[in-house]
C-alpha cells in the first residue's frame, strides 16, 4: 500500500503580515477577493492533508500486528485522530458563529448568512469587523483558542516516546514575538491577531490554524507509521495538487509578489520522492520540505497569471508525472475612502463622505441614487451625500445581478455650547473677563468640518446695591453698549448672557441654546 510519510507543515505563517496592515481600514473589494483566493487555497490543502491522513490510520495498524511491543504506536492513532477532530471543530465552530454573528443573528450559519454575488455565496457581514472583535478579543475567546492550539501540541508530542520528544517538530507555533515588538501596540496575541479585523479577512486566519492541527495530525501519524516499520521506500504518492500560499494576492505598484508553490502532501527531500518545481518554465530551487518560492514585481497594474508545474518521480517505479495548475493575483494602487456605516447618520449643512464598493464589480458598473437627500460621486471614487432635512434617508447601489439598500438617519448638527473663552459660567477674574471679545459656540464631539454663528442675545449687567443694565447684542462680538458694559465689570458684579441664539450650517432660522451666568471675583 502507498503510505504518505513525513509531510511538511503546508502553510507557513503567510497571512499576518497582509491582514494586520488592514485594520480600521475599510477594506477594497479586490482585497477581500484576494482574502478569498488564500482562504480557498488553504481549504483545498485541508482536504488534501485529510485524503492523505485517512490512508494512514489502518496502515499503522496493520504494520503493528507483526510484533507485540508495537501495538502501543497502533493505540495512540486514534488519539491522534480524536485531538485533531476536536479542534478542527472548535476553530470550524467559531468560523460559523462570527458568520451569524455578521448575518442573521439567529444562533447558526445558515444560508440566511449569505449573499450571492454573481454565482458566489459570500458572508453578508464579510466587512464586519465589530463582531470579530467582541467574540475573539474583548470576550477572550481569541487568547482561549490560542491556548487551545497550545494544548493540542502538547498533547501531541505526549505521543511521542519520550527520548524523542525535544527534538520533534510539530507545525503548531504562536507567534508572540511579533505582536510584542510590533509598533502597532496592542494588549496581547488576540487582540493583535483579531482585533477590528474584518469576518472576511479572519476566515483564511481560522484555516491557516485548522491547517497547522492537520498538518500536525499528519507529523504524528507518518512518526507512528515509522515505528512500525513501514520504510521511505514504501512511500508512492500517487494523488497530487499543486497549491500556491502567497503572501499577498493583492500588491501595490512597485511591490513584489512573493508566493510559496509546493505539492500538496508531498514527500521532502529526506525521502526518496522526487520533486521538481518550475513556474512559467523557468525552474524554482526547492528547500528541504519540497517548497519552492516564486517572486514577481508589480511593475504594471491588473490582473496577471502565472503556470506552476511539479514533476513527481516514483521512487519505486522511476516514473515521472508532471502536474500544472494556474494561479492569479492583481496588481493595484493605494487608496484610502471614508465610510459614514460605522455611524449610519447624515448631517444636514455639511457634506457626509461615504464609501460604497460592490465585490467582483468595477466602479464603472455600479449606480447609485438616494431618497431623502442628493449623492454625488467625487473624483476619487468616493461619494458625498447632502442632506437638507431631518428624518431619514435610503442609499440605493445597483450593479448587474444585484441591488442593495440602506437607510440612514437624518440629523442637524447638534447644539453648540456657548463659551467665554473656554468658560461657560461661574467665577471669573475681571481682567480675563473684560479680555474676550464676545461670546463664541462650541461644537463638541462633532467629526465634521461645521462653523455655527452667534445669533444674538441679551447682556445685562448686575452690579452690587444698583439697578440692572440691559444691552440687546446682535452676532457674537460685543456691541458697542456691550463692551461698554463688560468694561465695567468690577468684583461682585453679575453678569447675565440671556436667550443665546445661533445659527448652524443648514439651520433655517437661528436656535436657542441656553444662557450663561457670570460672577466677578
Amino acid at each position: 500500500m502507498s503510505i504518505p510519510k513525513e509531510p511538511r507543515q503546508l502553510m507557513i505563517n503567510v497571512m499576518y503580515l497582509v491582514l494586520t496592515a488592514l485594520l480600521a481600514l475599510n477594506v477594497s473589494a479586490e482585497i477581500f477577493n484576494a482574502f478569498a483566493m488564500v482562504d480557498k487555497g488553504l481549504r483545498a490543502a485541508n482536504t488534501a492533508l485529510d485524503t492523505s491522513n485517512d490512508a494512514l490510520p489502518q496502515a499503522i495498524k496493520d504494520g503493528a500486528k507483526k510484533k507485540d511491543e508495537l501495538k502501543t504506536y497502533a493505540d495512540r492513532v486514534d488519539q491522534v485522530r480524536a485531538i485533531s477532530k476536536e479542534n478542527t471543530l472548535y476553530i470550524q465552530g467559531l468560523i460559523d458563529k462570527l458568520i451569524d454573528e455578521g448575518g442573521n443573528r439567529n444562533g447558526s450559519r445558515d444560508e440566511g448568512d449569505f449573499v450571492d454575488a454573481y454565482g458566489i455565496k459570500e458572508p453578508i457581514g464579510k466587512r464586519d469587523y465589530d463582531a470579530t472583535t467582541r467574540l475573539m478579543v474583548d470576550s477572550g475567546e481569541g487568547m482561549k483558542m490560542r491556548q487551545k492550539m497550545l494544548d493540542v501540541k502538547s498533547k501531541l508530542l505526549a505521543l511521542v516516546d519520550e527520548k524523542e520528544r525535544a527534538t520533534f517538530q510539530l507545525p503548531i507555533e504562536i507567534d508572540d514575538d511579533t505582536w510584542q515588538k510590533s509598533a502597532n501596540k496592542k494588549k496581547d496575541w488576540a487582540d493583535f491577531t483579531f482585533g477590528h479585523m474584518p469576518i472576511g479577512a479572519t476566515e483564511p486566519i481560522f484555516s491557516k490554524f485548522i491547517n497547522d492541527t492537520k498538518a500536525s495530525e499528519a507529523a504524528l501519524l507518518n512518526y507512528l507509521a515509522g515505528k512500525v516499520g513501514l520504510s521511505k521506500d514504501d512511500v508512492v504518492l500517487d494523488k497530487f495538487r499543486v497549491v500556491a500560499a502567497p503572501k499577498k494576492s493583492y500588491i501595490l505598484k512597485g511591490e513584489s509578489y512573493e508566493a510559496d508553490v509546493f505539492l500538496s502532501a508531498a514527500a521532502g527531500t529526506g525521502t526518496n520522492t522526487g520533486i521538481s518545481v518550475s513556474v512559467n518554465g523557468a525552474r524554482l530551487a526547492t528547500d528541504k520540505d519540497g517548497v519552492a518560492k516564486y517572486t514577481a514585481t508589480g511593475s504594471s497594474l491588473g490582473k496577471k497569471t502565472y503556470t506552476a508545474s511539479v514533476s513527481v518521480t516514483n521512487p519505486i517505479t522511476g516514473k515521472t508525472d508532471t502536474y500544472k495548475s494556474e494561479f492569479e493575483y492583481e496588481v493595484g494602487e493605494k487608496s484610502a475612502t471614508v465610510s459614514a456605516s460605522k455611524m449610519n447618520v447624515f448631517y444636514i449643512g455639511v457634506d457626509n463622505p461615504v464609501e460604497i464598493a460592490v465585490a467582483g464589480v468595477s466602479s464603472n458598473q455600479i449606480q447609485v441614487n438616494m431618497t431623502g437627500g442628493n449623492i454625488s460621486r467625487n473624483a476619487d471614487g468616493t461619494y458625498t451625500v447632502k442632506v437638507t432635512q431631518v428624518g431619514n434617508a435610503k442609499v440605493t447601489v445597483s450593479a448587474p445581478g444585484m441591488s442593495y439598500s440602506k437607510d440612514f438617519r437624518v440629523k442637524r448638527i447638534p447644539d453648540p455650547v456657548p463659551v467665554l473663552g473656554r468658560n461657560r459660567g461661574g467665577k471669573i477674574g475681571d481682567g480675563e473677563f473684560k479680555a474676550y471679545p464676545g461670546v463664541y459656540p462650541l461644537l463638541e464631539g462633532f467629526d465634521f468640518e461645521a462653523k455655527c454663528e452667534i445669533s444674538e442675545y441679551l447682556l445685562i449687567r448686575a452690579p452690587k446695591r444698583q439697578d440692572p443694565e440691559f444691552s440687546p447684542n446682535q452676532g457674537g462680538k460685543y456691541n458697542a453698549k456691550s463692551q461698554s458694559l463688560i468694561g465695567k465689570a468690577a468684583p461682585g458684579d453679575n453678569y447675565l448672557f440671556q436667550d443665546i441664539k445661533c445659527k448652524c450650517p443648514g439651520d433655517p432660522a437661528p436656535r436657542a441654546i441656553g444662557s450663561m451666568v457670570f460672577t466677578i471675583k
